[in-house]
């Protein structure tokens, strides 16, 4: 377990005062590591409040430069900052917020010459990239390498979240097995719902890390931010899936040794 400074302490000290909390909950989140895809509204959202919760490492990921019309959603950019990739800009704010947490940034997407490598660095994945190829791509090396991994995805004023752990939920091509053609600047978008979204994938992910409350496992909420309406489903955990199925993903019975975090996390 890593110790907390005294400056860690302070920083923290309000989160600490959370009953079932405690230090050793934020010694867990100092000590882990967690991949961030996308990096924009969604992703670099959740990731501004998993910087300010004091998790130890950030992995960025996103390729691409900022565009004007990112500026109404992507809390970590600035203006002079347009036409220049967003990772890096993302990577000098979250530092500037917290210097204590370390900070990665990979101006590229996700690949898959890539993937499998960034997946085993890390505890803990957040799914906020822009379309399913790469969506697949990190479900599939999250179910080989036993790594859980936060699905956040919205459209227009709708928007879906679950945690997904290998060997024991349903995995993405569970839920989707037929993956929509998105088109990633064919919606609308408001800032407002990104950040929603991207608050309660940040609180996911903290939940898994620490140890508390109830992560959505097995369970897809989904959300119509128009009407405040949320809902509960139980999706289908399909045995016969082809990629996290029992003749697909024979790592995923042995999830509990591959993955540090899902040790400290009750059942």
């Amino acid at each position: 377990m890593m110790n907390l400074t005294p400056t860690e302490l302070e920083r923290y000290r309000r989160q600490i005062m959370l009953p079932g909390f405690g230090e050793a909950a934020q010694q867990r989140l100092k000590a882990s590591t967690v991949l961030v895809t996308g990096v924009g509204g969604l992703g670099g959202t959740a990731a501004l409040y998993l910087a300010v919760a004091g998790v130890g490492k950030l992995i960025l990921v996103r390729g691409g430069e900022l565009r004007l019309d990112d500026m109404n959603r992507q809390v970590l950019m600035t203006h002079d900052w347009v036409g220049k990739p967003r990772v890096f800009q993302a990577m000098d704010t979250l530092r500037a917020i917290n210097p204590d947490v370390e900070i990665e940034a990979l101006c590229e997407y996700i690949t898959p010459e890539n993937v499998d490598r960034l997946v085993k660095s890390a505890d803990v994945a957040l799914d906020c990239a822009h379309n399913f190829d790469e969506r697949n791509l990190l479900n599939a090396a999250c179910v080989r390498w036993g790594k859980p991994m936060v699905e956040a995805a919205m459209n227009d004023m709708e928007a879906y979240l679950t945690t997904i752990v290998p060997g024991e939920t349903p995995c993405l091509s569970c839920i989707f097995p037929e993956k929509p053609v998105w088109d990633r600047r064919g919606f609308g978008v408001l800032g407002a719902v990104s950040g929603t979204l991207a608050c309660l994938t940040a609180l996911e992910a903290i939940k898994l890390i620490a140890g508390i409350g109830q992560p959505l496992r097995s369970q897809l909420l989904t959300m119509d931010l128009s009407r405040l309406e949320f809902t509960k489903h139980r999706p289908y955990h399909d045995p016969n899936c082809p990629v996290c199925g029992q003749k697909a993903a024979p790592q995923a019975s042995v999830v509990s040794s591959l993955s540090p975090v899902l040790q400290l996390v009750p059942g």
